[in-house]
């Protein structure tokens, strides 16, 4: 099992940018798929983003598609997410995740395949 631990919310102005990791521990973190979920108030946990264990392969769903980006640093066992151009829409508190299967030779969305969630980080972007 591996653990999570999200930084770096916080508030912000639409426009601005902030930078979220995720600090894993436990198992070997090199050998797994990481993804970043959101979720705002009311509404079901969604997609953000994904990248291979290797960092090589990297998804980004159309919503944040040139302004967020992923990667990881497998050194430091921590996974980034780098958000720019944010609009009030990004609003929520944001996940990582692990992948549940190890060396897995496709980044995957589906929510189903990443187990091990952090608690969170919250970020709020005003208008």
């Amino acid at each position: 099992q591996v653990q999570l631990v999200e930084s770096g919310g916080g508030l912000v102005q639409a426009g601005g940018s902030l930078r979220l990791s995720c600090a894993a521990s436990g198992r070997d973190f090199s050998n797994y798929n990481m993804g970043w979920f959101r979720q705002a108030p009311g509404k079901e946990r969604e997609f953000v983003a994904a990248i291979s264990w290797s960092g090589g392969r990297t998804y980004h769903p159309d919503s944040v598609n040139g302004r967020f980006i992923i990667s990881r640093d497998n050194t430091k066992n921590t996974v980034f997410l780098q958000m720019n151009s944010l609009k009030p829409e990004d609003t929520g508190v944001y996940y990582c995740a692990a992948d549940i299967r190890p060396n897995r030779l496709w980044v995957t969305q589906r929510i189903t395949d990443f187990g091990s969630w952090g608690q969170g980080t919250q970020v709020t972007v005003s208008s």
